[in-house]
């Protein structure tokens, strides 16, 4: 069963691959005649991108009590990260490498699934305040749209109602699995006049409640214990912004600190709320376009877009994948993810 589920990730994988064939070639195409020197800084920031990444995980782990190191945790992140995108499971699959792993060097499933939480919480806020500035950008520039604020709106909503589970999780373990339990009614109640059955199970909401709350028990009284990987994660998205400024350098295009921060808060924002994987297929439309109506010209945009993307999407894809088989060579069990 093991090896059937690596098969079928790597087959997703593949397929993946196949069906965005004609926008990798275009990737590798313009990578090709970017200048060396400004790509391989993008690289190198890129690299850095990881390493920090590995340290958010640490940071956050260390808030819960797990000791773990940061070169584990970064392969860890990055084939969490490859398993999320290849596998339908709207980041579950990510997740589920994070708690077998921890399974079996003997953390507390609960602890690990709050860890992931944390991540995506702290992410989020970090890029919020990224997005503020995108956004003040946008308004200055008379670039702002309806499909921006609905997309921050999106984005705002998901942030508060995972920030409002955690909540509630270290309140009362109990609020905690009412409120799952009906968000699993509520998800049944739509699901099921298409499958003719109970998708989410209400027990299973219970006792997750109980392993969130057991995690968030070992969640520190002060918040400040939190400052070190929101930091980290806003360190990150710096990051990225750096590899927008190797692509604009690598091909001599013009630009400005406006255009850099508005086109990447409006990238960073569709790849969130995009319903495709990483944005795939959304992120390089709207990215090209968002930077267009930034004074970029248009052509121009397209080609700092696909370096971008290059260098952000389809070169984390890969190191993930090499991170997941990694991982399998090492020993570690593979999760039970449904694909």
């Amino acid at each position: 069963m093991r090896k059937l589920l690596i098969l079928v990730i790597l087959f997703l994988a593949v397929t993946l691959v196949i069906f965005s064939f004609s926008e990798l070639k275009d990737v590798v195409d313009t990578l090709q005649r970017a200048n060396p020197w400004f790509l391989a800084l993008a690289l190198l920031v890129q690299a850095a991108w990881f390493f920090v990444l590995g340290w958010i995980f640490q940071s956050i782990y260390g808030v819960l009590g797990l000791r773990e190191s940061k070169e584990r945790l970064t392969l860890l992140a990055a084939a969490s990260s490859f398993v999320s995108i290849v596998t339908p499971s709207a980041g579950v699959g990510g997740l589920a490498i994070f708690l077998a792993d921890g399974r079996a060097r003997g953390h507390a499933s609960g602890k690990v699934t709050v860890a992931g939480a944390l991540y995506l919480l702290l992410d989020e806020a970090a890029f919020l305040c990224v997005l503020a500035l995108g956004i003040l950008v946008l308004i200055r520039r008379n670039h702002l749209g309806a499909g921006e604020i609905t997309a921050s709106l999106i984005l705002l909503a998901i942030a508060s109602v995972l920030a409002s589970l955690l909540y509630i999780g270290y309140r009362s373990t109990e609020a905690l699995g009412e409120a799952l339990a009906k968000l699993a009614r509520a998800v049944n109640h739509i699901v099921r006049p298409f499958i003719h059955r109970e998708y989410l199970s209400e027990a299973r909401a219970h006792a997750f409640a109980s392993e969130i709350g057991q995690g968030l028990a070992a969640l520190p009284e002060k918040p400040r214990s939190l400052i070190q990987p929101f930091l980290l994660s806003l360190a990150n998205k710096v990051l990225l912004m750096g590899v927008l400024v190797c692509s604009f350098l690598s091909f001599d295009v013009p630009f400005s600190a406006g255009t850099i921060i508005g086109g990447f808060a409006i990238a960073y924002l569709f790849l969130i709320v995009s319903p495709t994987p990483s944005g795939i297929g959304v992120v390089e439309g709207i990215m090209a376009i968002a930077l267009g109506s930034l004074r970029v010209d248009f052509s121009q945009a397209v080609i700092i877009t696909l370096a971008y993307r290059g260098v952000t999407f389809w070169l984390p894809l890969a190191v993930g994948a090499l991170a997941f088989r990694t991982l399998q060579m090492k020993g570690t069990k593979t999760p039970e993810i449904e694909v």
